[in-house]
Order: C-alpha cells, then structure tokens, then sequence
C-alpha cells in the first residue's frame, strides 16, 4: 500500500499535517493566530518523506493525482487577496455553492439545488446561475463536496455540463453523486477522485484538507482551504455527535491542530444558530424507535423519513430485525440511497429482513415496517400517494402506525399537516413527536468550533439572513470583533488577506429554474403568465379577417378557461361579444389595418369591460385568422 501510494504527493495524510510549512509565517496578529515554526522546520527536514498516503486505493477513477503546483513557493510573499465569492445559499435554505479565488485558481465548494417556492409554477428545481464559473473556466480547478444532500449535490448534473472539472469528495458522497450523473449520462464524461478524512488534495493554489465531521448523512466533511493568505475553514453542514450511529465522532482534535496554527477565516453553517444548548444524538432515536415498536406491537408500522439519512435508516432496519419484522422500502429516492448504501458498506441489512413492496401484503401486519418517502408532504412522495389512496401497492388502514421522522422544513408545513390529516381520517394512528433530531450545530456547538479554530474573521454560511445574524451574535460574544464578522449576499466578493479583509464588489449571480428537461428557458416572463393564468384565468377572442379589406368574415368567437364556466356566464360571454364586435368596427372605421394595433385595441376594450363587470383581469390573447 505505501509503495502505491508514495507517488501519490497531491494527497497528504492529516495526521501527519504537512501544509503550513508553505505559507508565510504571519508577524502582525497574536500568539493563538501565529503558524507553529517547530511544525514548519521539522516539515522540511531531509528524510522527513513524502508525505505519504496510507489509505488505500478510492474506487472513484482512481487515486488523487497532483493538479498543482505547490500553493506557494517558500519564502515569497503573496501578492494577492483571496477572493470568497458565495454563488449561492446565502439568505435561503438550500443551493450552497462557493467560489474561492486566488490568483489563476478557483475551487468550488458544493454545487446543491433548492425546491422551489409556491409561486414557482411547474418548476421542479431551482439551480445556481453560474455564469462567472463559465467565465472564468480556465481557472476552475475542481468541486470539491462536503457531503452528499441535495441541497449541496443536486446541481452538479446541470452544471458540469458547462463547467466540466473534476469532483473531489468522500466514498458515499461520491456514490451518490455517480448515481445523479448516471441519470444524465455524464458518468463517463466527469471525473470523480475519492478523498479519505485527514488527506488533503492540491487544487492550483489551493491545499484542501478533509476533516471528519457528522451530520444527517455519512461520510460528511469539513474543509480546511490552505491558501498562499492563510487557512479557511469551512464546516459545512455539521453536528457535534460524540455517539453516532455509524463511524468515528466529529475529528475536534483536528480543528484544535488547525487552530494553533493560526486561521484566518471560519465559515460556519448557521441552520440551527437561532437554538440554544447542543443537538442531540442520533442515537437517542433508535431508543424512541424501540419504545414506539414495544407500544405498538399488533400495528403495521409505515416509517416516514429523509432518503438521505441512512444512519435512521440503519437503525431502523436494527429496530425491526430485534423485534422480527420485516422492512419494505418504498419511494425512488429511498430505495436508491439504501442500494447504494449498503452496497458501499454504510448499511447493514441483516438477512432475510429486507422483503421487495410487492411482499408486503403477504405477511400479518405486525411482522411489517415500511420506510417510505414523502416526510415533507410531497405530493408525489409515496406516502402522500398513500393518504390521497392513489398508491398502487399500499393501502393505509386503521390500524396502521404512521411515524413522521422528521421536521417540516420551512415551508412544507401546510402540505405536512395535509397529508397527517388525511392519514388521520383513514383511522391511522399518526405519531410527529420525538423521532427527529437535527443534523445541523446549536449555539453551544458553534461556540465549541469557533474557541477550537479562533479565527481572525467570521463568515457565518448556509442559511437565511436571521440564521445568519443568529451566528454573528454567536461569534461576536466569543470575542470576535463587529468589523471581523461579515454576512454576506450571494454574488458578494470579499477579499481577505492576513491584514484585512472587505467586501469589494459582486458578481452577477441568480437562480436558474428546471423545468422538465428545460434548464434556464423559463424565466420571470414565463412565470409571470403563469401566475396570470392561475389567479384569473384566460379568455381567447378568434376572428377571422379578409387580408386587403380587413372585413369580418368569421367571429368573434370566444373561449373562457380559467375564467368563468361559460354555460353558466352566457349573458357576460354574449356582451363580451359584442364589445370585441364594437372595437373591430370603430379599428375599421378608422381604417386601421395593422393586424397588431387590432389586437391592441380588441384587448384594452374587452379588458376594460370584464374588469368593470367582474373585478377580475383574465389574460387576453386575440388571434386574427386570414381567409
């Protein structure tokens, strides 16, 4: 293994912590933010090795191979700043994606989607605009992703397809991500390099350290960004779990190493900044689990959580499997992440417990559980297909036990307690209490990652702008100075060396909107006559005109959707009539002849008339047939 890897000088072990030796030694801050020059000489003794990786081989296309050249040479000193430039997630949940900029270098941190709003009709997903990443692609050396969550993976299909670099992240972070691109035919086309927790990787000027973290999915990470100014250190989304459910805790020893050497900027996520006191365990569901599967012993059991969260998952397979159930897996999402999963080594699957949908119905109720998607109220999920009785395989009957094993996110509230109320009508015992916890840092464990790290500025992340100022309080009674702590907008480019730092401008960003196979071609316009359509419906006036003398020889006829039932309107339809009749008499009288100034004036006068009559303004569109 160590023959294999001792070429491989691109990724370096973080135990054995070879960066800062490369960076100069900062002389204008204090003792906590000064580098550690015993950890710099004994770096660059002779025989000291070539930091050597001993992990073994990623299965992602092979090992990391060195981008790079060395972040900076030793002894010169930096000429530039770099630049933050967050391209998205900032005052909103969702769509995380941050551009790092030095010099000839960019790295991209996550490249995540968001859901779109209410008002968004028709759209299913909302992307990042990345139109400075296509401007500057020369200088995109590669993505780098802290964890697997829609929200912080969910655009790459979109995207690589115009800023094809390669992708750097964890073993399941990786799968997951295979899984998108598969979808899109992009596997062959995209390169995925597999980074182990402690290694880091050269990106252009660049050194990226993986640190080991928890959060609602495995394999989650966050980043040290050893730049030619200083080190950045980015959480992403992360929970202090001193018991998880599956691998090692949060690695703090190694935030506390990086800290005494000195960082000079923390970006921390800020979801749960507004919650005092610490999130709790994942461990303490599987306890919840246990006493809810005790309590209800004669019911079917459906189990309603995040795809995503294979360590619920997990112990909800361990759950069943004590108390001799068998698990069904229901919903797209879910049955994928669990094949993956378990195929990576991230799921245990006992034998024989697993059992296809189709099975279900074989076996007594008290011998199954179901996990299912649709724990936000998607109207497609599968449990809301179930309480509307539209799934074709699963029926909810009285006795069934429905556990919601999740939060609303913001937003889904409504269509949450639409799909409990549904369940409840059909005599299902519904539970929503007590069989969540969070993935994302309270107060007290913010507070822990900033006394660890005692960086010179903040930069809380990942969240809307009360999230965002929640951790601006945090930071700033941990001692951090006002003018050191910075919230930014998306698009905003702030600069930082180890002298100053400021917001110098911005770039432009926005969101993209999916519809369908469509990216970017449905914009404001188009979702402005949406909203048209929806709210007051459409009236279409046809006439058919003799092109040289603009003589009516058919019509007007018009047809209402939307807008009123017409067998039930017909004395405003016929007046409507004649209104459009009055307006193509006096375009001809006048001798108007332009097609589209009659349009015009057919439009404002049966506007103006269903307005006064009704108090609504369906959209119009007249169209003139030539005979």
């Amino acid at each position: 293994m160590n023959n294999e890897n001792s070429n491989n000088n691109n990724i370096r072990s973080g135990s054995q912590t070879g960066y800062t030796g490369n960076y100069r030694k900062q002389t204008t801050r204090s003792k906590n933010y000064s580098y550690n020059n015993k950890y710099n000489s004994r770096q660059t003794k002779p025989g000291n090795g070539k930091y050597q990786d001993r992990q073994s081989r990623p299965p992602f296309k092979g090992p990391v191979k060195n981008m790079g050249k060395s972040p900076v040479r030793r002894g010169r000193r930096p000429s530039s700043k770099l630049k933050i430039i967050p391209l998205g997630g900032l005052e909103q949940i969702g769509m995380n994606i941050t551009a790092f900029e030095y010099e000839d270098s960019i790295v991209v941190v996550d490249c995540g989607l968001s859901f779109p709003e209410d008002d968004m009709l028709g759209i299913d997903l909302v992307i990042p605009d990345v139109s400075y990443l296509k401007e500057n692609i020369s200088k995109v050396k590669g993505f780098v992703i802290t964890h697997g969550h829609e929200d912080h993976i969910g655009a790459l299909p979109y995207i690589l397809k115009d800023v094809n670099v390669p992708i750097y992240s964890t073993k399941l972070t990786l799968g997951l991500i295979s899984n998108k691109l598969k979808e899109h035919n992009l596997t062959r086309s995209t390169k995925m390099k597999e980074v182990k927790h402690g290694q880091v990787i050269n990106l252009g000027d660049f050194s990226i350290e993986f640190i080991k973290t928890n959060h609602s999915i495995q394999d989650a990470s966050a980043l040290a960004i050893y730049s030619p100014v200083g080190i950045v250190v980015h959480t992403g989304d992360f929970k202090v779990d001193y018991t998880p459910v599956f691998g090692d805790a949060i690695d703090l020893q190694r935030f506390a190493e990086i800290g005494r050497k000195g960082v000079l900027a923390l970006m921390c996520d800020s979801t749960n900044a507004e919650r005092p006191g610490f999130t709790m365990s994942e461990r303490t569901v599987g306890k919840v689990f246990d006493n809810l599967f005790n309590e209800y012993k004669t019911s079917r059991i459906i189990i309603a959580t995040f795809a995503s969260n294979v360590d619920r998952v997990q112990q909800i397979i361990d759950t069943a499997y004590r108390f001799g159930r068998k698990v069904a897996v229901e919903g797209r999402s879910m049955v994928n992440i669990i094949a993956t999963a378990s195929e990576l080594g991230y799921l245990r699957i006992p034998d024989q417990t697993l059992i296809d949908i189709d099975q279900v119905k074989n076996y007594p109720d008290e011998q199954v559980v179901l996990i299912t998607t649709g724990s936000q109220g998607e109207s497609m999920a599968a449990l809301s297909r179930m309480a509307a009785s539209i799934h074709k395989k699963i029926t909810i009957k009285p006795n069934d036990t429905i556990i919601f094993s999740s939060n609303p996110i913001p937003g889904n509230e409504k269509a949450v307690s639409k799909v409990i109320n549904e369940l409840s009508m059909k005599g299902a015992k519904v539970i929503f209490q007590d069989a969540h916890v969070s993935g994302h840092a309270c107060q007290e464990e913010i507070k822990l990652i900033y006394s660890l790290v005692k960086p010179k500025y903040a930069v809380p992340v990942h969240g809307e702008y009360r999230h965002l100022t929640a951790q601006a309080h945090v930071a700033e009674g941990l001692g951090i100075p006002k003018e050191n702590i910075y919230i930014l907008s998306s698009g905003n480019v702030l600069e930082m060396d180890a002298q100053s730092a400021e917001v110098t401008g911005s770039v432009h960003t926005g969101a993209i909107l999916v519809d369908g196979l469509g990216v970017g071609d449905v914009g404001n316009i188009v979702l402005r006559d949406r909203q048209h359509l929806a709210e007051d419906g459409i009236m279409i006036v046809v006439m058919t005109l003799e092109r040289h003398s603009n003589v009516v020889l058919a019509g007007p006829d018009i047809v209402s959707r939307g807008f009123v039932y017409v067998r039930e309107s017909e004395d405003l339809m016929d007046h409507a009539r004649e209104v459009v009749e009055n307006a193509l008499d006096s375009c001809l009288d006048r001798n108007i002849t332009d097609w589209g100034k009659i349009k015009t004036v057919v439009k404002d006068a049966l506007s103006d008339y269903l307005w006064k009559r009704t108090k609504r303004s369906p959209m119009i569109l007249p169209i003139i047939m030539e005979a």
